[in-house]
C-alpha cells in the first residue's frame, strides 16, 4: 500500500481488522489494476480517446474543454512539484468556490502524487487551522478572494500557501504535459472531513479506486449519464456529494458540468434554462424553494433531479412532481462512504422511500445487538460494498462506525416487504416522550403540509416529567403571523392531522433556520 514519500495518511489508517468488508470481488466492474491514478481515467483518458475539444467545465463566463482542463492541471502539477516542493503523499488543502480553477487544482494534486483536502469557502481561520493541524497539511492552494481568512491561519505544518493569482503566474511558463505519479489503486488520494457536531472533526480517507468505483455505482444505477449531459448543482466541491455530482460523475462519462460559485435557487433555474442543463443536484430545502419559482423558467432540458444531504420530505417530492412532471431521485450517502449508496431510479421508485441499495452495495436494518430486524421494524442502517469508512487516527470512532465488517451510518431506517428503505430518523434525532418514540423528521413532514409553514426543524427538549418534549422551530411564509394564536392553531391542527402524541408542545417562530453551505439544517445549533 505504501508508495508515497510522505506516509502520514497511510500510517494513520485503522487496523485492517477494524476496517469494513469490501464485497465487490465478484463484480469485475469494480476490480481495478494494482497501479492506478484516478486522474488518468477521469481526465487523460478523454484526451487519448479524441474528446479533447469537447466541453468539460462550463460557467456563466465561458467554457473549458477537456483539453483546457488537462493542460492547466498539468501546469499546476509542475508548479506543485517544481516551485512548491510537493512530495508524494503530502496533503494539499484547496480553498475555493466551485469554479474551473478549483477543479484544475484538484486534478493537479493527484497527478503530482498529493492527497486532496478540499474545503468549504465559508470556513473561518480557526476551522481551517484545525483541519490543517489534524491532517498535517503542508500546502494550500487558495482563491485570491478568500485570502483574508487563509492569512489568519497559524500552523507549524503549513509550509506553502499559493493564491490563484500567483499560481496562474507560475503556470504560464510550465509545460502542458505531465507524467502522472504512479499511484497504487489503494493509495489514499482524498481526505474528507465530516461535519460532526462535537469534538475534533473526523478525517475520512478514500483511495484512488474508491473515486472510480463510485462512478460505476450511483450514476449508472440512477442517472445513466451520456456524453451530451450537462450537470449542475449547489453543493460545494469540498463536500463529497458535490464532488461526485459536479466533477467525478460528469467527467467519468465524458459529459460536462456547469459550475456556479454562489448557486442561489434563481441562479440554478437561470442556468438550467439558458444552458440546457440535464441533471441537477441539490438539497431538499433548495428543491422546495425552486418549486415555487419554476413556472417562471423553461426547464424542459432537465431530465434527472437528485436530492441528498438530508432526507427528502414527501411533500417536497410531490410538489415538484405536480409542478414539473419530474421525479426527484432521493439518496443517502455519507462522507465516510464517499457518496450515495441507497437510492432509486425513475423506473424503480416509491415516493417517500429513499430507495434500495445501488449496484456495488448491500444494506440491512439491525437492532442494538446486530441482529437483522423484521421488515417494517425500525432499526440501525448497516451498509457495506465498494467503499467504506476509514477514519484516520480515530480508533474509537472507527469502532463505533464499523461493526462486524458493516458500516453503521447512525441513521434509523425501516425496510418494507419489497426491500425499499424508508428513513425514520437520525439516531440522535429520535425523541422519546412519555414512552413514545417520535422521529423528528416525521413531525417535520406533517408540519410542512400546513399552508402557512415555509420551513421547520424539530428537536427534543429535555423535560423532567415527560423525558423530552417535541419542539418545533418554524419559519412562516408570512412573518407577521408569528403570534401565540398561530402557535395554538398549529398545535390543534397537528393533533387533527396526525397522532396527537407527536404534536409539538413547544413552538418557536424564527426568520431563518441555521444551515450548512449545502442547505442541510443544523439541528444541533437549535439544541444548544
Amino acid at each position: 500500500m505504501k508508495n508515497y514519500t510522505d506516509n502520514f495518511a497511510h500510517d494513520h489508517l485503522p487496523d485492517t481488522n477494524l476496517q469494513p468488508d469490501y464485497i465487490f470481488l465478484d463484480l469485475p466492474l469494480f476490480n481495478r489494476p494494482e497501479m492506478l491514478n484516478c486522474a488518468d481515467r477521469l481526465l487523460d483518458f478523454h484526451i487519448r480517446e479524441g474528446r479533447g475539444n469537447n466541453p468539460c467545465l462550463r460557467t456563466f463566463n465561458g467554457i473549458w474543454t477537456y483539453n483546457d482542463l488537462y493542460e492547466k492541471a498539468n501546469q499546476i502539477a509542475h508548479v506543485l512539484v517544481d516551485d512548491l516542493g510537493l512530495k508524494s503523499g503530502n496533503r494539499v488543502l484547496i480553498r475555493s468556490a466551485n469554479n474551473p480553477m478549483m477543479v484544475a487544482c484538484w486534478f493537479a494534486i493527484l497527478k503530482a502524487g498529493g492527497i486532496v483536502v478540499a474545503t468549504m469557502p465559508l470556513l473561518r481561520s480557526k476551522e481551517l487551522t484545525t483541519i490543517i493541524d489534524c491532517a498535517e497539511i503542508s500546502h494550500a492552494l487558495c482563491e485570491k478572494s478568500l485570502q483574508d481568512e487563509m492569512n489568519l491561519v497559524k500552523s507549524g505544518f503549513l509550509q506553502k500557501t499559493c493564491f490563484y493569482d500567483e499560481l496562474e503566474s507560475l503556470m504560464a511558463s510550465k509545460p502542458k504535459t505531465f507524467t502522472n505519479y504512479h499511484s497504487k489503486s489503494d493509495s489514499i488520494c482524498l481526505i474528507g472531513f465530516t461535519s460532526g457536531t462535537t469534538g475534533l472533526p473526523k478525517m475520512t480517507a478514500h483511495y484512488h479506486k474508491d473515486i472510480l468505483n463510485i462512478c460505476e455505482a450511483f450514476p449508472q444505477y440512477s442517472l445513466q449519464p451520456k456524453e451530451n449531459d450537462i450537470f449542475t448543482g449547489s453543493p460545494p466541491l469540498g463536500f463529497t456529494f458535490g464532488l461526485g455530482g459536479l466533477v467525478l460523475f460528469p467527467l467519468y462519462f465524458g459529459a460536462s458540468t456547469f459550475l456556479i460559485e454562489k448557486p442561489t435557487p434563481d441562479m440554478l433555474l437561470q442556468a438550467i434554462q439558458d444552458h440546457k442543463i440535464t441533471i441537477c443536484f441539490t438539497a431538499p430545502t433548495a428543491w422546495r424553494v425552486i418549486t415555487g419559482k419554476v413556472k417562471e423558467f423553461d426547464i424542459s432540458s432537465l431530465r434527472k433531479c437528485v436530492s441528498a444531504g438530508e432526507t427528502l420530505p414527501l411533500k417536497v417530492w410531490q410538489d415538484w412532481y405536480d409542478a414539473t412532471g419530474l421525479k426527484i431521485i432521493d439518496g443517502i450517502g455519507a462522507t465516510e462512504m464517499l457518496h450515495i449508496f441507497i437510492s432509486s431510479n425513475i423506473e424503480n421508485m416509491k415516493p417517500g422511500a429513499t430507495g434500495v441499495a445501488v449496484t456495488g452495495y448491500e444494506a440491512k436494518i439491525i437492532d442494538q445487538n446486530g441482529n437483522e430486524t423484521p421488515r417494517n421494524e425500525p432499526g440501525r442502517l448497516a451498509v457495506r460494498g465498494i467503499t467504506g469508512c476509514k477514519y484516520l487516527n480515530r480508533t474509537e470512532k472507527q469502532k463505533e462506525y464499523v461493526e462486524n465488517g458493516w458500516n453503521i451510518t447512525g441513521d434509523i431506517f425501516r425496510q418494507d416487504e419489497d426491500g425499499y428503505f424508508w428513513f425514520v430518523a437520525r439516531g440522535d434525532d429520535m425523541i422519546i416522550s412519555s414512552g413514545y418514540n417520535i422521529a423528528a423528521i416525521e413531525v417535520e413532514s406533517v408540519l410542512l403540509t400546513h399552508d402557512e409553514i415555509l420551513e421547520c426543524a424539530v428537536i427534543g427538549l429535555p423535560d423532567e416529567e415527560r423525558g423530552m418534549l417535541v419542539c418545533a422551530h418554524i419559519v412562516l411564509k408570512d412573518q407577521s403571523k408569528a403570534t401565540d394564536n398561530m402557535k395554538n392553531h398549529i398545535q390543534h391542527w397537528f393533533k387533527e392531522t396526525a397522532a396527537p402524541y407527536k404534536y409539538p408542545r413547544v413552538i418557536y417562530f424564527t426568520a431563518t433556520l441555521p444551515k450548512t453551505e449545502t442547505g442541510k439544517i443544523q439541528r444541533f445549533k437549535l439544541k444548544s
